[in-house]
């Protein structure tokens, strides 16, 4: 455990645990309000992510922005990290051992960051964080309590690129957590 960001991102940038060190450009870590009340974890990094160094600039992160700017909330307000912090190739779903690779970071960003609402964005970020019990047609939208963290599961941005129906709900979704704020 780190107590401070700069030696927490310092580890993660030499960071070997997994394969996913071997092809990215750039690590990942997070971006964004390190006091946030509001933290949005996804799942990894795309093409555009690697290239920056920065989560979600790519057409989900574009998405996302124009749902923050539709709600009032301001991206460099909030926290936006992922559950890996290097890119899996062809943008496939992280496996279980580089997620778990990975988590410890994770985990030591959410303790800086003493976020009240977590919004975990699709699968991959529910089953990693609250557990592999949760699915998330099931869970999303649903409030969910752990450890005195209220998480908020919804769509991932990218699922919206490829299901325009699932637009109103990631919508509604945040809106709750903006009013829940």
């Amino acid at each position: 455990m780190f107590d401070n960001w700069d030696e927490l991102e310092k580890e993660a940038s030499k960071c070997r645990k997994c394969g996913l060190c071997e092809t990215r450009k750039n690590v990942v870590f997070g971006v964004g309000n390190k006091n946030a009340d509001l933290m949005f974890i996804g799942e990894g990094p795309g093409a555009d992510e690697d290239a920056q160094g920065i989560p979600f600039v790519g057409k989900a992160g574009k998405l996302m922005n124009m749902a923050f700017e539709m709600l009032g909330i301001k991206r460099e307000e909030v926290y936006i990290a992922n559950i890996v912090k290097c890119r899996p190739p062809q943008n496939r779903n992280p496996k279980d051992d580089e997620a778990k690779a990975c988590l410890d970071y994770l985990r030591n960003q959410v303790i800086l960051v003493k976020p009240k609402i977590i919004v975990l964005l699709g699968s991959v970020a529910l089953k990693n964080i609250l557990g592999q019990e949760y699915g998330i047609t099931a869970s999303r939208g649903k409030w969910i309590e752990k450890k005195g963290i209220l998480y908020m599961p919804t769509w991932h941005p990218a699922a919206l690129l490829r299901d325009e129906t699932k637009k109103i709900d990631f919508i509604r979704d945040l809106k709750e957590v903006k009013r829940r704020m």
